[in-house]
């Protein structure tokens, strides 16, 4: 996939990129949720027009399988006690003949809409703020995901639709756009995005899952989206953006179709600037609704679990109008 020549190691890609090491500190693990202010939360709450709510989560468990990335184990649902037992008498005893249902799973953290932690990847060993990649070996002590889930995210939030402005139902395969490309889409969506915005980016892959074959979502796996250019990059520092949240599994591109470097953007935004990213999210009933009544700003909230040493964790954004 490289076109010129030898494939770039990232500490080469990425040897001019801006970084946001020891900007809040040398003990931070939050990175750039820090521009989240109570006035960011207040300018959130000021694009609540409607009252309207919409949860971004995709259904975990489903029998027919859920969006996740090739080669990660499928989420698995287990009942521990129902009916069935009370029935062949082996249900618990409970004083006034109360019967009840359990049940457990066992789920990738990542295996499902989630956030990624930010010390998740890493080059040159050293995760987000320069702690060392050594702090993740059995469990993540340095920039977890329980970080982030404790602080929580809130915020004014903008979803920029680039497969609608398109004139499509989903991106392509391996179809990629710029920030230049999102700030066009913006400007025909007619709204604004601000310095320190939530950033939600619609390609339709994840909603193309629920009518695609799984054989043909997953062959020579290659996601839409953004891809990596240092503009690209300056842009994301310039404007102070939090959050990036897509509805794609990874975010960006597959491949950055210049160098095949796989995921530079993860490198880039999440551990250089520590810009979380939030994955898999469903935003096509979102998407539909904002086209309808023209309004692409909304207050944002989410709240992942709190997983203790975590690479990630699963999430239910919640976005209301």
């Amino acid at each position: 996939m490289c076109k010129g020549g030898e494939m770039p190691h990232a500490r080469e890609l990425l040897k001019e990129a801006p970084s946001n090491w020891g900007k809040w500190g040398a003990d931070d693990e939050v990175g750039s949720l820090n521009y989240l202010t109570p006035d960011q939360v207040l300018a959130g709450k000021d694009c609540i027009r409607s009252g309207k709510s919409f949860t971004l989560a995709v259904q975990i468990g489903r029998p027919e399988g859920d969006p996740i990335w090739p080669g990660r184990p499928a989420s698995q649902r287990y009942n521990i006690r129902d009916r069935g037992d009370f029935m062949a008498g082996a249900g618990k005893n409970y004083p006034g003949g109360l019967e009840d249902a359990d049940d457990m799973i066992i789920m990738m953290l990542q295996g499902s809409t989630q956030y990624d932690a930010l010390g998740h990847v890493w080059y040159d060993e050293q995760i987000w703020n320069g702690y060392s990649a050594e702090t993740t070996a059995g469990g993540l002590k340095k920039a977890s995901v329980c970080a982030l889930a404790e602080r929580g995210i809130a915020g004014r939030g903008v979803l920029i639709d680039m497969a609608r402005h398109r004139g499509k139902k989903v991106l392509g395969r391996g179809e990629t756009f710029t920030h230049k490309d999102v700030l066009e889409a913006a400007e025909a969506q007619g709204v604004e995005i601000r310095k320190r915005d939530i950033l939600l980016i619609r390609t339709g892959w994840i909603g193309s899952f629920y009518y695609t074959p799984a054989e043909e979502f997953y062959k020579d796996f290659l996601e839409p989206g953004l891809t990596y250019s240092p503009e690209l990059v300056q842009w994301f520092a310039d404007m102070e953006i939090p959050n990036l949240c897509t509805d794609t599994i990874a975010n960006e591109v597959t491949f950055e179709p210049e160098t095949g470097v796989l995921l530079p953007l993860h490198l880039a935004l999440m551990r250089n600037l520590g810009i979380t990213l939030a994955e898999i999210l469903l935003l096509d009933k979102l998407a539909d609704d904002c086209a309808e009544d023209g309004q692409w700003d909304f207050l944002y909230t989410a709240g992942p679990l709190k997983v203790v040493q975590g690479t990630g964790a699963p999430v239910n954004p919640l976005v209301i109008k």
